[in-house]
């Protein structure tokens, strides 16, 4: 469902009737919280309610969007983040955990590690029931409430009910049971998962460590009950090649710029290379333990909610181009590998070639691991190191490095996961929410051909090449001066490999609000992008067939360029904004922004 949005006004009157809302609220908040340091940690953003209006902040889980000083003081250790709440739980109930002795099983908590090979806690699982001689059970929680919450697309659902099919065969090939349950309300997740422990008389449940706030602090409170009923919950980094918080700058501080933290990242693979050692699949229980939990083979997975099913068509459509599971991930690598990788620096940001590796779906679902990723190009490399070599295989290595470098970047700046910039004066910008200007964007009618094409792509596949993501991004926030957040949540909405850190970090790096920005006075000219990574026109008449017609240059810029009859005569839409004004128009903009000095 897209963002509401108000009917559109002029600009001059949306702007009038802008500023008198921002100085209601800004006087009401003053009223309402006073001036104290602590008030203010706890008052919302003053520009809050319009970008609740538009949809940005899903109140129904979540509270106002936080005021830049509560931001700030994540960023001056004043308030403790997530990951640190986290890891105060597993050390305050160390000493409990150690003493609890195997009971009747083990237990694995599938969340998004869907795979058996080089799987950490899957694999620290089955290790600790061969050790006890008890059998090993995984299982699965469907949480309707976090599909919602975390804005996943139905085409990223459908893939991952497809893969919990794969992984049940295999499992059930290793005598190990996979319980799949719906729990409908995601507060009630924690009680159920010990509830079932309980009745399995599990002592001991493991799982991979997720990143976003949500599921840190879900897992904090779960270490602590699960100690408190004398279970042994073990949550272990697994998704990142270096785990967050291994790197920083010689002062001590997180990166926040990617050329050098890819630089420390390189330089502490190759001083650890045990990093790139890969976990073996669990091992089978035996035909006495299989027989001990044999009812559980008989969970059903379920289908996907309604509000998140996809049609009869788009499942067909999609289903042939994401065949679900592992060994189709570890099929789609070996590919790449053997005839893609080592031209991947030539090619990837050609959209109309097929250069990329097509694994993203899979790294987001954790079908596969980064670490195997990295493994098995380095593996096909004339260099063990990771910056050698074969041209193209340094950069696809570099390019899966960005995914552990915005995990980092989430988890020492959790706030990015709240609704917030990463720079929090950016939040101070006056964002437009102009209801036909959205629409036309997330329509593919701009009038701008490699923007709408990009867009008619994500229909189409529900995926957007990396060049194509950051040409509309660009053109929402610059040229049509949307809020960044609105396309944000619709990325995550229709892409089949939708992940909030690197999708976060895309958008944040388009609007120059994120870390390693483009300056926000660097704005992308859709048809000199056009030009070069789609020089012939060939990507653009693919998606858009009304344009089929239109002979060489003027495919860019077709009413600019000659062809403006023919596209009219083909219902295809003339530029809804001016490139050169819009421009000037986003520098005033985010000029004023930032000389704003608002909480």
């Amino acid at each position: 469902m897209p963002p509401k949005r108000k009917a559109p006004t002029s600009a001059k009157g949306e702007a009038e009737a802008l500023e008198v809302k921002k100085q209601k609220l800004e006087s009401s908040n003053h009223e309402k919280n006073g001036n104290s340091a602590a008030d203010s940690l706890r008052q919302p953003h003053p520009f809050s309610a319009e970008a609740e209006d538009n949809g940005v902040v899903l109140r129904k889980f979540y509270p106002h969007e936080m005021s830049n000083a509560r931001a700030l003081a994540y960023n001056n250790n004043e308030l403790p983040r997530p990951i640190e709440v986290l890891v105060e739980a597993m050390e305050e109930t160390a000493a409990a955990r150690k003493n609890v002795k195997v009971k009747d099983a083990v237990v694995h908590w599938f969340k998004m590690d869907l795979r058996t090979r080089d799987n950490r806690a899957l694999r620290m699982a089955s290790e600790k029931a061969r050790e006890a001689g008890v059998p090993l059970v995984c299982m699965y929680i469907v949480s309707p409430q976090d599909f919602e919450a975390h804005l996943r697309a139905p085409i990223r659902i459908d893939f991952m009910l497809r893969t919990l099919h794969v992984l049940k065969k295999d499992l059930a090939k290793l005598g190990i049971p996979l319980y799949v349950e719906t729990v409908e309300k995601r507060k009630e997740i924690p009680a159920r998962i010990v509830e079932l422990l309980e009745n399995w008389g599990a002592s001991h449940l493991f799982a991979n460590m997720e990143y976003e706030v949500d599921e840190l602090r879900r897992e904090a409170k779960l270490i602590r009950t699960c100690a408190e009923r004398g279970i042994d919950m073990e949550v272990v980094h697994d998704t990142c090649v270096v785990p967050p918080g291994a790197l920083t700058t010689g002062t001590g501080k997180q990166y926040s710029v990617y050329s050098p933290w890819y630089r420390s990242w390189v330089a502490h693979v190759h001083a650890n290379p045990e990093l790139l050692d890969l976990f073996d699949p669990p091992e089978p229980n035996s035909g006495k333990n299989r027989q001990k939990v044999e009812a559980l083979f008989n969970s059903e997975i379920p289908e996907a909610p309604g509000s998140k099913r996809l049609t009869e068509k788009d499942a067909t459509r999609f289903h042939a181009l994401y065949p679900a599971g592992e060994h189709e991930a570890m099929d789609r690598l070996e590919k790449f590998a053997e005839e893609k990788i080592n031209r991947y620096h030539e090619k990837r940001n050609f959209p109309a070639q097929p250069g990329t590796s097509n694994i993203s779906v899979h790294l987001a679902a954790g079908t596969l691991s980064s670490r195997t990723a990295v493994r098995y190009a380095r593996d096909r490399n004339t260099s063990k190191k990771l910056d050698a070599g074969i041209e193209g295989v340094k950069v696809w290595i570099s390019e899966v490095a960005w995914r552990d470098f915005y995990k980092h970047v989430l988890v020492h700046w959790p706030y990015v996961c709240m609704n917030k910039p990463f720079k929090p004066e950016y939040s101070n910008i006056t964002w437009s929410y102009n209801t036909e200007h959205f629409d036309a964007w997330r329509a593919g009618r701009t009038g701008y051909p490699i923007v709408d094409a990009a867009m008619r792509q994500v229909q189409h596949m529900g995926w957007m090449h990396n060049r194509l993501r950051m040409v509309v991004a660009s053109f929402l926030c610059k040229d049509l001066l949307l809020d960044w957040r609105m396309g944000e949540r619709f990325f995550m909405e229709n892409l089949v490999d939708g992940d909030f850190a690197s999708n976060n970090g895309g958008w944040g790096f388009s609007a120059s609000v994120g870390v390693d920005p483009q300056p926000y006075f660097r704005v992308f000219n859709p048809i000199l992008q056009s030009e070069k990574f789609d020089p012939d026109g060939e990507f653009i008449r693919k998606y858009l067939p009304e344009l089929k017609d239109v002979k060489g240059k003027a495919i860019h810029d077709p009413y600019g360029r000659g062809a403006g009859v023919l596209a009219k005569k083909a219902g295809y839409p003339q530029m809804i904004v001016e490139h050169k004004g819009a421009r000037q128009k986003a520098l005033d903009v985010y000029k004023e922004g930032l000389g704003r000095n608002k909480t």
